[in-house]
């Protein structure tokens, strides 16, 4: 019993919601590095997803964020909790500002058919968790390896940006899918309510620029909010992707569930330092959002309707919401 209570006291270290039952237990980190009763590690779990480890000693934790593209790494997480006056609120877009997974899942799963050559592919719900909120080449790398593994990732990108620029150009051109981008409802009321209050607003996305701006012009447009750059106090995208012939930015392998977008955008984006997490929150409807924020070391706000049940990433939750209001309530307007 005493053991069980001790676990107990520390899985809470991720979250003040975090029971045990919310993580896999482990005996050794999947890159072996760790095992557990060796070398002060005094615990070890996953996320259901499998897409993070936390090891676990006397006197902090870490985080080991694996990478389906061979670039994993390690980073430490701190207690936190939320702090009263809230100074910054930094968003998710797809799925959490803009309803818009289903068609950026589609994309992959056209890009999937394309090199099976099977134009009648469907994704199963077991995908869900693995093809979305990550970075393209992520959500790639696993079909690949789950479907076809004698393609390559350069052959995925290239079918996938051409899907890409097939779709949003018909978008654009009002011939496309009309359910493509559709802001969330109360989406427009709840940054008004930020505003009022003067609290800043981070936009983030594990999206490219080229995909992820016309959907926030798009949601703008549709709720006559004008022009995003100046409503939003800062926006940060995953940069351009890296083709023969062009400058691509760092964005492949260090988005979501890595945290350095939402740490950017508080830190050099808002101006917010670390020793002030506490007084922001970061608002995410996936798996790899809600990891990306909590290894920020900022509160994290969990919105239903996306994967972060299925995906065994409820216990990072500081609070999960079924919509804006509720999210106003934890904030305190």
């Amino acid at each position: 019993m005493d053991t069980i209570t001790s676990i107990e006291k520390m899985i809470r270290h991720l979250g003040p919601n975090a029971k045990i039952e919310h993580f896999e237990p482990l005996k050794s980190t999947s890159d072996a590095r760790f095992h557990l009763g060796v070398d002060g590690v005094t615990y070890l779990c996953r996320t259901g997803d499998r897409k993070v480890e936390f090891i676990f000693f006397a006197s902090h934790v870490l985080a080991y964020v694996k990478s389906a593209l061979g670039y994993p790494a390690y980073y430490p997480l701190n207690p936190v909790d939320i702090k009263t006056p809230i100074k910054a609120v930094l968003m998710d877009l797809d799925g959490t500002s803009v309803r818009s997974e289903n068609f950026w899942i589609w994309i992959i799963q056209m890009t999937t058919a394309s090199l099976l050559d099977k134009p009648e592919f469907e994704l199963c719900n077991d995908d869900m968790p693995y093809v979305s909120g990550h970075s393209v080449s992520e959500h790639l790398k696993y079909c690949i390896d789950k479907y076809c593994p004698d393609k390559s990732i350069e052959q995925a990108r290239n079918y996938y940006f051409e899907h890409t620029h097939r779709e949003m150009n018909e978008i654009m051109n009002g011939r496309g899918r009309t359910d493509a981008f559709v802001p969330t409802p109360g989406l427009k009321e709840f940054l008004y309510e930020l505003k009022a209050k003067k609290i800043k607003i981070g936009l983030v996305t594990s999206g490219l620029y080229e995909k992820a701006w016309p959907e926030i012009l798009s949601a703008f447009k549709t709720l006559d909010m004008g022009d995003p750059k100046d409503f939003y106090d800062a926006i940060i995208t995953a940069g351009f992707p890296l083709r023969k012939g062009a400058a691509g930015t760092l964005g492949e392998l260090s988005p979501k569930p890595h945290p350095w977008l939402y740490a950017e955008v508080a830190r050099v984006g808002l101006g917010i330092g670390p020793d002030e997490n506490g007084h922001i929150i970061g608002i995410e409807d996936s798996s790899a959002g809600v990891c990306s924020i909590r290894l920020a070391n900022i509160p994290v706000i969990g919105v239903t309707d996306g994967n972060i049940e299925q995906s065994g990433t409820l216990g990072l939750c500081h609070h999960y919401c079924s919509d804006f209001n509720q999210i106003l309530g934890v904030i305190g307007i």
